[in-house]
């Protein structure tokens, strides 16, 4: 009954629903205004008379259609009156246009066509049918028709472009119309359009053409943009084309960011060549000497200038100022005071810890400590004679380096380089202890003369002349020293006399697989993104002769990494590399392909590689298999790290990476889990993001004792330089938490002294120039540092702790120096604050948010951007960053003299 009852009811209530909609309708319909139905009547009747017989009067039914649509579609913020009312005779028109005879007419009506099927949804796998009557109509000014139209042609070419390009199509008249489109965008403030519509179409070569001075600075933000996304060669092209249109305009130090971004040594030479302004070359080679470029100016291929500027040029290049400076910035900001290991521990904040002992591993991390907290003031509290005036000190510098055992002295005395870095002057406060009978002690000596000269170059080249002679000596550790010394000094600079030396010792089958293992990175270093051809023989013919127990080794791995070092960036040209290691021992083979590949896709966010990496991640290996017998788990952990520095370029892919970490977290075998932290180091370095120091410090506890040593590490790396107050207190905590356990102790001292690397003054974080450019030197550093912690207990916690000074070639003052048209510094106002990111966005939107006002010098984090508070300068780069030239602005005027007048 119920069922019944319900039945009628609900009829009624769709009569209801029915008169209520027609009686909308009727209201809609009564809704027109006098003049919109008489516009409607009058199109209708124009739509009518496209089919009379007489061309006369077709022509200008078309004439009166046209106008009253163009006159419609200037400003588009709804649908046009014109195109509603005409919508419903679309298929009327278009018969129309069947029927007519071709002449002007018909071209006239084809236009007309296009515009109304712009509310028309397209058949699949057909040409638009705006696009097709497009092409069928006139070539009149495409702007016209208003911005929306141009628009919707713009995404309907480049479908078609695709379309035809599968099915082997001609293309030749969507170019023609391209070329018509890309102007108007380009003139009207639509640039990011411009360049979208050339990449679809692969015609992006065509755009400088189509750039002037008032539109090159929104274009060539968006192609570098563009840049991070793109996959191979795609990248590289975007960016070529950058730099061909900042040379046009005449902006060479945009131009030279792109040149060291590109890596081309060819653009970088040509750049500085084209350059003739003396402020601005001046500039172009500070950007030059921060990215680890060096050229001999006066013998190599950009000596075409006066004598006197070459040489001002050369000392810029070299860095030989860089220790002056960066003393003047910790003199400005009153931290040149020698801290001392306690300092930092501020043992007295932490509850229930065991007293002191003096072990020789507490001492070892005390003397990194002390390298890293005073890294580059030229004076500290454990070696220096000058600030132990008391005899009864217990760390008085005459005995401190015999309070270390053996290789512990090693670290000692290259603490030693640590705290004179970049001061080459300073040489003879090392010498002496080239002179010892114990030889941790002079391979320590060594290995500081590297340390002091890595990232500047003296015209005596004293690094060579001294490190040369103990290369080939019979004591290993002294040889060790010697090497890493040689990396750390000529990283980056391709410097062939070294190459001799090394590659000698490289495949000398005779020398222990340690050596082997750090001349093949040194190599890697000196060489770094190069793809030197001997280089890559000497390190492969190496691989091929050493026996797979030899290079499962933690140290014979190292020449894996040289050799992947060598490619970093490069790409595809890793590709003949990975064919060779296919040929090594099985063991081996698979870990050497993923390291070349690593490398090789480093900052290049390619998507299938990421993908690729988080594959072999996903492989889920039985210890008893035939495959990790052959095979192993080791490269399980390198593929994670590819993730990271494959992801780490640009924000969403490293936001993207630090999410895939939580899953490998989650669901990874233990070799992946102990290469997370480190992974995760990698993402945020310099960067203490609390989501990266919460998932650390949850790490730092893990029951894998492995997976805390790397969180422990990896939590100084992510804090390193930033004196963050709370890891600080995170790291006090853990120093309590692990006072039983020496080895993890250790790692929490060196921790804590990377937090304060430098007094807060120094960053690891290989980007600069605003995220725009990544140090090769600097990331290699990282890398060498990260690869030796991959098994630390056979390389930082055993004998080798050495390796923590690759760090070095990472260290920078992360500041903001000011200086006038005579090179001096010159104090002014700046603002810094969180960079915003404003590519492609419309008019001139904010670049900074939440700033503040200082005066120069000044500090900037990782994130931070600065712009100038004062009209009274302007800055030859736009970016502010690193050594910055002002120039005074001519149209400037005193406001006081403005009240006096």
């Amino acid at each position: 009954m119920v069922d019944e009852n319900k039945a009628p009811a609900k009829k009624a209530d769709e009569k209801g629903d029915k008169k209520k909609n027609d009686k909308k309708k009727e209201e809609v319909k009564e809704e027109l205004s006098e003049e919109d139905q008489e516009l409607k009547d009058n199109l209708e009747l124009m739509v009518t008379r496209i089919s009379d017989p007489s061309e006369g009067v077709v022509k200008l039914a078309l004439e009166t259609l046209r106008t009253e649509i163009r006159s419609a579609t200037t400003s588009m913020t709804s649908v046009p009156k014109p195109l509603k009312f005409l919508r419903p005779h679309y298929n009327t028109v278009k018969e129309a246009y069947g029927k007519m005879s071709a002449g002007q007419n018909r071209t006239f009506l084809a236009d007309i066509i296009s515009l109304l099927a712009m509310t028309m949804a397209s058949a699949e796998n057909e040409t638009p049918d705006s696009l097709k009557y497009r092409l069928l109509g006139s070539s009149d000014e495409i702007s016209s028709w208003g911005h929306e139209y141009v628009r919707n042609l713009a995404g309907e070419i480049g479908s078609e472009f695709q379309r035809r390009q599968g099915i082997g199509g001609d293309v030749t008249e969507l170019l023609t119309l391209v070329r018509q489109i890309v102007p108007f965008h380009m003139k009207n403030n639509a640039e990011p359009e411009g360049v979208d519509l050339l990449l679809e179409v692969d015609s992006l070569h065509e755009l400088s053409e189509h750039v002037d001075k008032n539109n090159y600075a929104r274009t060539c933000n968006y192609l570098l943009g563009c840049s991070n996304y793109l996959p191979e060669p795609e990248d590289m092209q975007a960016l070529e084309v950058a730099h061909e249109i900042y040379m046009k305009v005449g902006k060479y130090c945009d131009a030279m960011r792109v040149a060291l971004r590109c890596g081309a040594d060819e653009k970088i030479q040509t750049t500085f060549n084209a350059c003739t302004d003396k402020l601005e070359k001046r500039q172009v080679t500070y950007m030059m000497a921060r990215q680890g470029v060096f050229y001999d100016l006066e013998d190599g291929p950009c000596a075409d200038g006066a004598a006197e500027d070459l040489s001002a040029l050369q000392e810029i290049l070299s860095n030989t100022k860089l220790s002056e400076s960066y003393l003047a910035l910790a003199r400005d900001l009153d931290v040149m005071e020698a801290k001392s290991p306690e300092d930092i521990y501020k043992s007295h904040l932490v509850e229930g810890r065991a007293p002191s002992v003096d072990s020789a591993r507490h001492n070892l991390a005390t003397t990194f400590v002390n390298a890293f907290v005073n890294a580059g003031y030229g004076h500290d509290k454990l070696l220096d004679n000058r600030n132990n005036t008391n005899s009864d000190d217990p760390s008085s510098s005459v005995n401190w380096i015999y309070k270390n055992k053996d290789h512990g002295k090693m670290s000692a005395v290259a603490s030693l380089g640590c705290n004179l870095l970049w001061d080459v002057d300073a040489l003879p406060q090392v010498d002496k202890y080239l002179y010892s009978p114990d030889h941790y002690i002079v391979a320590g000596g060594l290995l500081a003369v590297g340390i002091m000269n890595t990232g500047v170059h003296s015209e005596c080249d004293p690094a060579f002349a001294v490190l040369y002679d103990y290369v080939n000596k019979e004591n290993s550790s002294v040889r060790i020293g010697a090497i890493q010394g040689l990396g750390l000094a000529y990283i980056g600079t391709a410097n062939e006399e070294t190459a001799e030396v090394l590659t000698s010792i490289v495949t000398d089958d005779s020398v222990g697989v340690d050596i082997m293992g750090f001349a093949a990175l040194s190599l890697g270093l000196i060489f770094v993104g190069t793809c030197n051809a001997e280089c890559i023989q000497a390190i492969s013919q190496a691989l091929m002769t050493r026996s797979e127990t030899e290079l499962e080794q933690p140290l014979g791995k190292l020449a894996f990494l040289g050799l992947g070092l060598l490619f970093l960036g490069k790409q595809a040209a890793a590709d003949g590399a990975i064919e060779i290691a296919k040929t090594f021992p099985p063991k081996v083979s698979k870990y050497c392909q993923l390291v070349l590949e690593v490398c090789a896709y480093t900052g290049s966010g390619n998507v299938l590689k990421i993908q690729s990496f988080l594959a072999t991640c996903g492989e889920h290996i039985d210890k008893e298999s035939e495959q990790y017998k052959n095979e192993g788990d080791a490269y399980q952990g390198i593929a994670v790290l590819g993730i990271a520095l494959c992801g780490m370029a640009e924000e969403l892919g490293h936001d993207m990476s630090i999410r895939s970490m939580e899953h490998l977290l989650q669901y990874g075998e233990p070799s992946i889990r102990r290469a997370v932290p480190l992974a995760l180091a990698i993402l945020s370095m310099s960067n203490p993001d609390m989501t990266v120091t919460d998932t650390l410090g949850r790490l730092s506890h893990d029951t894998d004792e492995e997976v805390a040593m790397g969180a422990v590490l990896a939590l100084g790396l992510v804090g390193a330089g930033s004196n963050n107050a709370r890891l600080a207190s995170q790291l006090r905590q853990l120093s309590s938490y692990y006072y039983k356990e020496p080895s993890l102790l250790f790692l929490v001292r060196t921790a804590q002294g990377l937090t304060h690397l430098g007094k807060g003054l120094l960053t690891l974080n290989p980007y600069h120039m605003d995220r725009g450019l990544c140090s090769p030197s600097a990331l290699a550093g990282i890398l060498a540092t990260v690869f030796c912690c991959m098994d630390m207990k056979a390389t930082v916690l055993s004998k080798y702790h050495h390796v923590l000074y690759y760090l070095v070639a990472s260290m920078q003052p992360r500041m903001l120096m000011t200086l006038d048209e005579e090179g001096r510094q010159l104090p002014v106002s700046v603002r810094v604050g969180q960079a915003v990111d404003v590519v492609g966005q419309a008019g001139r939107p904010k670049t900074i948010t939440g700033f503040q006002t200082h005066t120069t010098p000044v500090l900037l984090g990782v994130g931070d951007r600065a712009e100038l508070a004062t009209e009274k300068y302007l800055a030859v780069t736009p970016i502010l960053e690193g050594y910055v030239i002002l120039k005074p602005n001519p149209d400037y005027v005193e406001v006081k003299e403005v009240d006096k007048q």
